[in-house]
């Protein structure tokens, strides 16, 4: 467990869902705060860096966390009792958003119950999705996401994989109006969806895409980066290890001798940076549920971004 300066007491609590699960938390989250903009050498130094969101200019933190299959698990769990650690691990590290699906399976619930346990929730940027058919079945998943994230208002709502998009827009728009949300979006995960993709940018006003992007699934620098960044849309890089196999390939390779210039130490941080490195990327939510591996990817906030010469050092490693 880590301690933070000039508070080292920690509480020790107990959630009830049938089994126990003993749960800690750095006391300190309770009065972390999201991170102004900063200049890349201010972040390196201080806390992660930051990207505006075109549609309010307000900053979100580069690095995020997807909660797919790692917060799908319960109570008495042995992984369940490691997800404190990372969340501990992003608010530490400056990062706020949080990913998450009904099609994550328990996840949502994991992280309403977690997020519950410090207060005040403040340091969450809380991002999921509504993922059905028809308005009505829209409205009440997306209440029971209300209900199992335990907050009043959900930062981000997106239509998962444009799923029935014409119907829940509206909807979207409505809480937006009434501030139930914040911001709306869209995504999907795969090229074949590309076209439909741009056509709904092309079509509706949008606050965020989130969108496959990796440094060996680049297809979206072609037409959906550019667009998004034409039409003033906030980019959320899903998959951003690509299908699994991107950090397996790069398993034993020396890093750049370049690597120390922008403060990366890991072949995860450098995968990370090349996204965010794109003008187009806002954030990039790589999911885990070790709090070492969490860590790790957050550093991939600090420090300088590459250059073009160095991304495309990146891509002649993989041809």
């Amino acid at each position: 467990m880590r301690h933070t300066e000039g508070c080292s007491r920690r509480r020790l609590l107990t959630l009830a869902a049938g089994v126990s699960a003993v749960l800690t938390f750095d006391r300190a989250l309770a009065t972390a705060t999201t991170p102004t903009a900063t200049s890349p050498s201010q972040a390196g130094d201080q806390t992660m860096q930051t990207r505006a969101i075109p549609s309010s200019s307000e900053p979100l933190p580069m690095v995020g966390l997807g909660t797919y299959r790692g917060f799908d698990v319960a109570p008495g769990e042995t992984a369940y009792r490691q997800l404190p650690a990372v969340l501990d691990e992003l608010f530490r590290k400056g990062g706020t958003l949080i990913d998450s699906s009904p099609m994550y399976g328990r996840a949502e619930q994991t992280t309403g119950e977690l997020l519950s346990i410090h207060e005040p929730r403040s340091p969450a940027f809380l991002a999921t999705k509504v993922w059905t058919r028809g308005r009505k079945e829209g409205i009440a998943q997306m209440e029971q996401s209300f209900s199992l994230l335990r907050t009043e208002r959900i930062d981000l709502m997106q239509i998962h994989n444009l799923l029935d998009w014409q119907t829940h827009l509206p909807t979207l728009r409505e809480w937006k109006e009434q501030g139930r949300i914040r911001y709306i979006g869209i995504t999907h995960y795969t090229p074949s969806a590309y076209d439909e993709v741009e056509s709904v940018l092309k079509a509706e006003q949008l606050d965020f895409l989130q969108i496959n992007y990796a440094l060996d699934d680049r297809g979206v620098e072609k037409r959906i980066l550019p667009l998004c960044r034409e039409r003033g849309v906030a980019v959320i890089c899903n998959r951003p290890f690509g299908g699994g196999g991107l950090l397996a390939r790069l398993k034993g390779k020396p890093l750049p001798a370049w690597v120390s210039d922008v403060q990366v130490n890991s072949w995860p941080q450098l995968a990370l940076k090349f996204l965010l490195s794109h003008p187009a990327v806002t954030c990039v939510i790589p999911g885990t549920g070790n709090p070492r591996y969490m860590a790790d990817n957050a550093g991939a906030g600090f420090g300088l971004m590459l250059t073009d010469a160095q991304r495309h050092q990146l891509i002649a490693l993989l041809e």
